[in-house]
């Protein structure tokens, strides 16, 4: 599927067109605002997101954001994914799956949870705990101290957990040695893995 440039286009584009259309006519008798993101349809309650509209290969569905605060009275959420918490997605093979009525019932509690500030809000990341060994050279060079600091969290964690990990003293301080030049450069431990 091409990146669409608008509702109608991702529509056109699926092989479930019909049915999406049915869904998008449902959702939108709603007071949510339809747009697109992440090339797909969205829709949203002043600004925040309520539900999207997927096609996929063998199914199309619904998900909702924060689907699990819905009651699922008639079992039809998914959890698509073990790692998503929030997130929930009803799931349709054909148009002839598609009850209009209860569809709008489960659209009509998302929006009503959404009004009531129902939401899963991101964890906030934990500070990072700088190993001894780290630490004792941070203190000894206050550039490699200064360019450290000025890492993202993720990256300083990275660091962290790899000196963290070594068994041996003398592993320790090889891997000190080796992370210090890309410290310096600003470059994440496992960068270089990233862009592959």
């Amino acid at each position: 599927m091409k990146k669409p440039s608008s509702v109608e286009d991702y529509i056109e584009q699926s092989h479930f067109s019909e049915a999406l259309q049915l869904l998008r006519a449902i959702i939108t008798s709603t007071e949510l605002e339809e747009t697109i993101k992440w090339n797909a349809p969205v829709y949203s309650l002043k600004g925040k997101n309520v539900i999207g509209l997927g096609a996929f290969k063998h199914h199309f569905g619904i998900w909702f954001f924060n689907g699990v605060f819905l009651k699922d009275d008639h079992k039809q959420l998914v959890n698509a994914q073990e790692k998503t918490k929030g997130l929930r997605q009803m799931r349709f093979e054909s148009i002839e799956d598609i009850n209009k009525n209860m569809v709008l019932a489960y659209v009509k509690e998302a929006i009503q949870n959404q009004k009531l500030g129902r939401e899963i809000k991101p964890e906030k990341t934990k500070t990072v705990v700088i190993p001894k060994a780290l630490k004792s050279a941070l203190n000894i060079d206050t550039d490699f101290n200064t360019c450290f600091m000025s890492l993202t969290p993720y990256k300083q964690k990275e660091y962290c957990e790899y000196i963290e990990t070594a068994k041996r003293e003398a592993t320790v301080l090889s891997r000190l040695e080796k992370i210090k030049p890309l410290i310096k450069k600003g470059i994440g431990l496992n960068d270089k893995y990233k862009n592959c």
